[in-house]
């Protein structure tokens, strides 16, 4: 095997690279672009720990599921699809732009910042790729997951290493895992949902964040802890009262338990309880996405409505918010510290033999 490293210059001068990198998207809101997309993300055996033998799994992924669920959700991709504007396109690619072009603009010029997408474009390699050919000697993988799981914070460190696993050159690495209770994470979430209310009034909040099978709790998955800490520090940052607010989980996928309580069952329980005016937080997603914009504020909507609700608002994802980036920036900055972005003595002196060695110099 040759290892690769494109485009490496000598003694080039160092930078610290920053890789964004969130789920991914389709490429369009077709059955087609959803089956390739569906592909990739349910054969990765970290988001479905299959209990049986691997080949079980991918058989009925590709002989069942991808026949069936591709149909279903392009036409949820197609109702969210350019709804942040005209040629828009996929929301969550849209705000990761915005995200990465803001926090590049932030962040002085020892950075540089990519962007990724862990299934989909553009992909970790590219990525990882591009900050290489900027001059990145140091890394920082950052995901935008607040709170960890193995079935994506640990999804994307999979897919770093197996592509440095090609590469000869190894930048030093850094890999912020999470950052479900930082302050200023609570304090962005907390100023958007008081935003909101100064618009549409207090009323109950639920805190839903996406859901994985119970069993991956139960075999040391801390997701569900970090979930009811972050929603435990934004309801004390917001004064409520145990009554005021719940934590559930949406999108379960499959027969098998997920965590509870699940978003759907408690939005449909709610009317009969006297709560008929509620209000919808995201806090796990970074950005806006098929899961929020069409899951929570249209069919979650509904069967909050159909039960008897009154009142129901979305609270949007922090997004570009200036709060979130500065958060991502700090977060950052705290992680790159002792990572040195200058060129070293030793690289000066490397650079200087390889451009004087003969097989090097100009004819």
């Amino acid at each position: 095997m040759e290892f690769m490293n494109p485009r490496y210059e000598h003694g080039a001068p160092g930078k610290t690279g920053v890789l964004l990198v969130n789920l991914g998207t389709p490429e369009a809101p077709t059955k087609t672009a959803l089956k390739s997309y569906l592909r990739s993300f349910l054969s990765d055996p970290r988001v479905v720990e299959f209990k049986g033998p691997r080949w079980l799994w991918l058989l009925i992924l590709n002989a069942v599921i991808l026949n069936i669920r591709p149909k279903k959700s392009a036409e949820a991709y197609a109702g969210i699809w350019d709804e942040l504007g005209e040629n828009t396109g996929s929301p969550l690619l849209h705000i990761s732009q915005l995200q990465h072009q803001a926090l590049q603009h932030v962040l002085d010029d020892g950075y540089v910042v990519e962007l990724a997408m862990r299934y989909g474009e553009p992909s970790i390699d590219t990525g990882l790729d591009r900050l290489q050919q900027q001059g990145a000697r140091s890394v920082i993988i950052l995901p935008l997951y607040p709170q960890y799981s193995a079935t994506t914070s640990a999804s994307i460190f999979d897919a770093v290493s197996k592509v440095y696993q090609q590469r000869r050159w190894l930048p030093d690495i850094r890999f912020i895992s999470h950052y479900h209770d930082h302050d200023l994470y609570i304090v962005a979430l907390a100023k958007s949902v008081v935003e909101h209310q100064q618009h549409h009034g207090k009323q109950f909040l639920l805190m839903s964040f996406h859901g994985i099978p119970q069993r991956y709790l139960h075999n040391g998955d801390p997701y569900h802890c970090e979930c009811h800490k972050t929603g435990r520090l934004l309801a004390e940052r917001l004064g409520l009262r145990d009554d005021e607010y719940r934590v559930s989980f949406q999108s379960i996928f499959g027969r098998e338990p997920w965590l509870q309580p699940y978003t759907d069952a408690t939005l449909k329980s709610l009317p009969e309880k006297g709560i008929k005016a509620v209000q919808v937080i995201c806090p796990g997603f970074a950005a806006d996405c098929l899961e929020t914009l069409e899951e929570i504020a249209v069919e979650n909507r509904d069967y909050f409505m159909a039960a008897g609700g009154e009142s129901f608002s979305y609270i949007p994802a922090l997004n570009d918010r200036k709060e979130h980036i500065h958060l991502l920036s700090e977060l950052i900055k705290q992680h790159s510290r002792g990572l040195d972005k200058t060129e070293t003595g030793f690289q000066k002196d490397t650079a200087k033999r390889h451009k004087q060695h003969p097989f090097n110099r100009d004819n």
